[in-house]
């Protein structure tokens, strides 16, 4: 996926024990039209993790979907995986440009900072990541970022503007108003009663 492409739902994988339920829910996550998706795993081991991630590297180019991994540039060398997302203290954004290469994704988390995020997209960074926008229950402390913050981003900076923390089909207008490119979504998405359709509704937010 080029840069260019970076707009709509941006599922994040929820931390499930159960690897058949995970590929089961980003399935349906693709089902409803979602086209970007991260692997975020902080509890397994190496091993679970590779195999994780080449299930879904296989399970995303079922749906011409992106699979990026959060974290770690060389889990996603070892699974071709479509790009990486480092947070502020993962690693050196210029290398890693350097060691993905033009085709691969990077994104960066940049929080509440905008000084961060012209670093990051000044370093090669595809998109830019603010939030908590809205209080998050995946990490309840994390800085707040208004939604001036990413119109601000999106009026100055080159990359795409990503939206995380809180984020519901509810309350998503205002942030797209703002001019968010994409809507990274855990729990409003993963804990739907109709994971599909839910991403579904995502998408026509950006119709």
């Amino acid at each position: 996926m080029a840069s260019a492409e970076l707009r709509g739902l941006y599922a994040i994988t929820p931390e499930r024990t159960d690897g058949a339920r995970l590929l089961a829910e980003v399935e349906a996550a693709l089902q409803g039209g979602c086209r970007i998706l991260q692997f975020r795993d902080k509890q397994h081991t190496m091993p679970e993790c590779v195999a994780r991630a080449r299930a879904l590297r296989t399970l995303t180019r079922r749906y011409d979907a992106s699979l990026l991994i959060n974290d770690d540039i060389a889990l996603c060398t070892l699974v071709d995986a479509d790009g990486v997302h480092l947070g502020v203290d993962d690693g050196n954004l210029k290398l890693a440009r350097a060691i993905l290469g033009p085709q691969r994704l990077l994104g960066a988390s940049c929080y509440a900072d905008l000084a961060t995020a012209r670093i990051a997209d000044a370093a090669g960074a595809d998109y830019v990541a603010f939030g908590a926008i809205y209080p998050s229950s995946t990490k309840p402390n994390a800085v707040r970022a208004s939604v001036d913050l990413v119109f601000q981003a999106k009026t100055t900076l080159t990359a795409k503007i990503c939206a995380i923390g809180g984020i519901t089909v509810d309350n998503a207008a205002p942030v797209i108003a703002a001019g968010a490119d994409l809507l990274a979504v855990i729990t409003d998405l993963f804990d739907a009663p109709d994971i599909a359709a839910r991403a579904t509704q995502y998408q026509r937010l950006f119709a």
